[in-house]
């Protein structure tokens, strides 16, 4: 019998597009306390990229751009990424988040008001701070 393909070690990629790679990596590193794991400007057709997340863990989210052939970022206001943090969000949190060029939004789904606070980054893509843990 083969050996599953996925396990909880596997690395997780979420990828997409930037309209602005240093806004969003202002967004993600000073708001967010993110590390650039990797970044890569290009010129011509070749896309720059961005990779940010926290050193050691097994995701990580790649920012991309291409100059020749920009890809507008076409979020909608369903489309979250959500970090379980736990615990409840600070306003010191909410307030840093818009200086680094987020915007309080109120959720779309009121699921995630109750349990958290919708900011959303400098491309229009919705981070979700969720005050609950993930328990599954």
């Amino acid at each position: 019998m083969n050996p599953p393909l996925l396990t909880p070690a596997t690395h997780i990629r979420l990828a997409r597009p930037s309209l602005n790679l240093r806004a969003a990596e202002h967004f993600y590193t000073a708001g967010l306390n993110l590390s650039v794991l990797y970044h890569h400007d290009s010129v011509g057709e070749e896309a720059s990229l961005l990779m940010l997340g926290l050193k050691g863990a097994v995701w990580h989210l790649e920012l991309t751009h291409l100059a020749a052939h920009s890809i507008l970022p076409t979020p909608t206001e369903d489309d979250l990424l959500v970090l379980y943090l736990g615990r409840p969000v600070e306003p010191s949190v909410i307030q840093h988040l818009t200086e680094c060029g987020g915007r309080h939004v109120p959720a779309f789904n009121p699921y995630w008001d109750t349990y958290g606070v919708t900011i959303q980054d400098p491309d229009g893509y919705r981070l979700v701070l969720c005050h609950r843990q993930w328990t599954i």
